[in-house]
């Protein structure tokens, strides 16, 4: 009997032991991947500032809900670079019309008297524009030009003088004529180079020698004297220097230009006048915002100026912006210059978000981006965002250790951002931070 116990718990034994081999595991359920927000866009920039050791400053903010999506130290201050023209171009919608103010003019007898009015596309050689040109050159008076009041120095505060020879800084002016640049072109190593304006061609001697910078043209510190290099000049060139301004070269030059004499009269501007108008304006946005031309950025709040005084002045162009038009600004910003040239120039994230709500109630999308640069186009993002319908609409802005973008973002899922990213003292290339940069934003696309 014992004997059959002991067996039949054997049995009993071999037989749980065979169910438990057969028995699966459990398996470990796997969480869900956590959805794209702001959380992960905030740990993207987080990381990148630990990487880049930079300053960022970053806001996202979405308009349809009225709130900021991700806030990353979007209330300090930084160095805007060209951001700045978006401040300008603000200010150039409440304060110019739908036409630039070219010049202004007088009739007396058989004398037209004119001045400037800052307008900064009279035969601008990259802007078509023949109209100024054009009623100067049929006017049947003789013509008398007036030297009109100018506040405003040829380079603004904390501009690099060392840049005074590169096209990206030419002299700010009352009568700006050819971009107050002199352009130099040679077709290949055969040809003889050409100089425009011509004005300026016995002014350039050759060197066969060498300079520290390694420009193929360079110009005298404080005159208008070039110095061709050939060590330096490629076989085909189109090189931009430009020239210092004054009423003598531009007396010089309206005579050179328009084939007839040009006086200069020195003696207070008319009481009376009359303004002639040019281009569209939205034709001179567009060029200051997507290849980013700081003169024209400069002049363009100078003629904001000319609305409210006779005096041009880019300084209470700015002034009066900041207290007309964006004295609701979170941070009060310092403002220097239409161009964001100057370093002395700080704006915050926040800030710029709610210039792009304003910008937005100013135009419809529909007329304001086709004014911006946009990925893939001709423009400062042409290399960038690059998709067949363009989803980033905004600006740039970059100076030594400064690398900022600004402006709209349409993600995959329909919905319209504005955001402001902007970094500052980063030790390595301004390439390396695009990239960062573009690739979060790409994500913010696709993702968001």
């Amino acid at each position: 009997m014992r004997t059959f116990r002991y067996l039949l718990l054997s049995m009993n034994l071999l037989l749980l032991a065979a169910c438990s081999t057969t028995k699966q595991a459990p398996v470990a359920s796997t969480p869900a991947a956590a959805p794209y927000g702001p959380a992960a866009i905030e740990h993207e920039i987080e990381e990148s500032e630990k990487r880049m050791h930079d300053f960022i400053g970053f806001a996202l903010y979405d308009p349809q809900m009225n709130q900021m999506v991700v806030s990353h130290n979007a209330d300090k201050y930084f160095v805007p670079a060209s951001n700045t023209k978006l401040f300008t171009f603000y200010t150039c919608l409440n304060m110019l019309g739908d036409s630039i103010p070219a010049l202004k003019y007088a009739v007396h007898g058989d004398s037209l008297l004119f001045w400037g009015t800052g307008d900064p596309i009279f035969t601008h050689m990259d802007v078509k524009n023949s109209v100024v040109y054009d009623f100067l050159k049929s006017r049947p008076e003789k013509l008398y030009y007036f030297d009109a009041p100018f506040e405003s120095t040829p380079f603004a505060t904390n501009w690099g003088w060392d840049d005074y020879n590169y096209y990206y800084q030419p002299e700010r002016s009352v009568f700006p004529i050819h971009g107050n640049i002199v352009k130099f072109t040679r077709k290949d190593s055969l040809s003889a180079y050409t100089t425009t304006p011509a004005l300026f061609k016995a002014m350039v001697k050759t060197d066969t020698g060498s300079n520290a910078a390694g420009d193929s043209f360079v110009r005298a510190w404080r005159t208008n004297e070039f110095t061709f290099y050939p060590k330096y000049a490629k076989a085909a060139f189109s090189v931009e220097v430009p020239f210092i301004t004054s009423p003598e070269i531009t007396v010089k030059l309206l005579a050179d230009t328009l084939d007839r004499p040009v006086v200069w009269v020195k003696r207070p501007v008319p009481d009376e006048a009359q303004t002639f108008y040019s281009l569209p304006a939205d034709t001179v946005y567009k060029r200051m915002l997507q290849v980013s031309d700081n003169l024209l950025a400069e002049q363009l709040m100078a003629l904001c100026s000319g609305t409210i005084s006779d005096t041009v002045s880019v300084a209470r162009g700015i002034k009066y912006s900041l207290n007309h038009y964006l004295s609701d600004l979170p941070d009060k910003p310092v403002w220097v210059d239409g161009s964001g040239l100057s370093s002395m120039n700080m704006f915050t994230p926040r800030d710029i978000i709610v210039l792009l709500q304003k910008l937005l109630q100013e135009r419809p999308r529909e007329q304001l981006f086709p004014l911006l640069a946009a990925g893939g186009q001709p423009g400062t993002f042409r290399n960038i965002y690059k998709a067949e319908v363009p989803y980033v609409f905004g600006k740039s802005g970059t100076l030594a250790h400064v690398h900022n973008q600004s402006g709209y973002i349409i993600t995959k899922s329909g919905k319209l951002l504005l955001f402001s990213f902007m970094n500052n003292n980063f030790p390595v290339s301004s390439s390396e931070i695009r990239n960062e940069m573009v690739r979060i934003m790409t994500e913010v696309h696709e993702k968001y």
